[in-house]
């Protein structure tokens, strides 16, 4: 049988047999199999009353425990899974006889110890408080540079055209990227990230495949530049590293440039949807443009970017009373664990005036907590501050629709208005949210 048919074939199977174990009430197979248009947060709850530690049909188990997800995150006995693991079909890329790196999945974000603290000390000078402080100001000449842009137009996409171009131009600036195509890069993010729990079909394969190649002669291209032209950026810096593979190069700097946009782009579409969903919070917002932190950190504990990730034992143990077998996965549920009654109150109110709203794990935490968590605050809130500083009266122009996959939670294409809101409109926005 051809490659391309046995993977649809394979594809076609492992679809059809997760929503067969989700329509027979399976944890797992309800959070992976639903789509993206399916409440979240409804099958979070059911793992919660299923128990600390909830086993799945699927090889697997749930967790959206607060306490548990924690103390996993920080055991140095619990690694990440290696590529494709969990995937019915091999995404492996190849062009020119060559295999392909995907950023997403050989960098030090799906690494264990040695080779993650090797890779990630490398870069971590560039994300240190001081080096984001001396951002700030970038942060907010390119926020209020592209709500220039759209000003005029009183309608526009707010992901598309704006939530995206906003990190990609600060990241890329940071990375001192030369002559980044907004465009590009958007494409090649949604490509990589939309397959990070699988690609779902031979479609997305197509466009994984491609956004691989083009991202892969992208990234040989600006290493040869750094290399010629070397500057104080931190692609110079992993250039002038003679001992670094190719393959580590290019998975570290394609990481820090899909990495660095794609979670912010997410966090800013969340937190717009949160404020519009909520009269009191845009009140709030727009009265005091200084919310917007508080904002953007309710966001991530309400609806994260990052729903969930797994961690493995290495050795055979026991999780909340449960014998679990090393090389097992553990699906530890973020964003269930960040609605926690264990530790939040009122867990499913938006309340930015919470005292313990930190104590979220929208960044992960241990050795894999988020390196670029403060970039992502940083632009988030200042997106926002701009946002209902510039048009205190932004609302929804159409209808959300959700990106595809389900580790990702974000909105792909969000049409807004600057218009006025109508003197009667003291509801919730209707915004109806529908699969990718």
């Amino acid at each position: 049988m051809p490659s391309t048919v046995k993977n649809a074939t394979l594809l076609l199977l492992g679809r059809a047999a997760v929503r067969a174990h989700a329509l027979l009430g399976d944890p797992a197979a309800r959070v992976v199999g639903m789509g993206s248009a399916h409440d979240p947060y409804a099958e979070y709850e059911r793992v919660r009353r299923a128990g600390v530690l909830v086993r799945s049909r699927l090889g697997l188990y749930l967790t959206a425990s607060h306490e548990v997800c924690s103390s996993l995150l920080r055991d140095p006995g619990f690694g990440v899974l290696p590529p494709n693991a969990l995937a019915p079909v091999d995404s492996t890329a190849h062009a020119g006889g060559r295999r392909l790196v995907n950023p997403v999945e050989e960098s030090f974000l799906a690494r264990n110890p040695p080779d993650h603290t090797r890779l990630r000390r490398l870069v971590t000078p560039w994300f240190t408080p001081r080096g984001l402080r001396a951002q700030a100001a970038t942060v907010e000449r390119v926020v209020h540079a592209h709500l220039d842009e759209v000003a005029a137009r009183g309608t526009f996409d707010l992901v598309g055209d704006f939530a995206a171009r906003v990190p990609i131009q600060v990241i890329t600036e940071l990375l001192g990227v030369p002559n980044a195509d907004h465009a590009s890069f958007a494409r090649w993010g949604s490509a990589l990230v939309n397959a990070i729990d699988g690609v779902r079909d031979m479609g997305e394969m197509r466009a994984l495949h491609t956004a691989l190649r083009e991202f892969d002669a992208f990234l040989d291209d600006l290493i040869a530049f750094r290399r010629r032209e070397p500057g104080d950026d931190a692609v110079s810096a992993l250039v002038s590293r003679e001992d670094l593979s190719r393959e580590d190069l290019v998975a570290t700097t394609g990481l820090l440039l899909v990495a660095g946009f794609e979670t912010t782009v997410n966090l800013i579409g969340n937190a717009v949807l949160a404020v519009l969903g909520d009269p009191a919070v845009r009140e709030r917002l727009v009265a005091d443009p200084s919310h917007a932190d508080a904002v953007v950190e309710e966001t991530l504990r309400t609806d994260p970017p990052v729903q969930y990730t797994v961690r493995v034992p290495a050795e055979s143990t026991v999780i909340a009373g449960t014998r679990v077998p090393s090389g097992t996965p553990v699906m530890l549920l973020l964003a269930g664990a960040n609605r926690d009654p264990a530790v939040f109150a009122d867990p499913h109110r938006f309340d930015p005036d919470r005292a313990d709203v930190r104590e979220h794990l929208a960044f992960s935490s241990g050795i894999h907590y988020c390196l670029g968590a403060g970039l992502a605050r940083m632009e988030a809130a200042a997106a926002l501050r701009g946002l209902f500083t510039r048009f205190p009266d932004l609302r929804p122009a159409g209808r959300v629709r959700r990106r595809p996959s389900r580790v990702i939670r974000g909105a792909a294409h969000f049409p807004v208005t600057t218009g006025t809101v109508p003197a009667h409109a003291t509801h919730r926005h209707p915004m109806v949210e529908i699969t990718g």
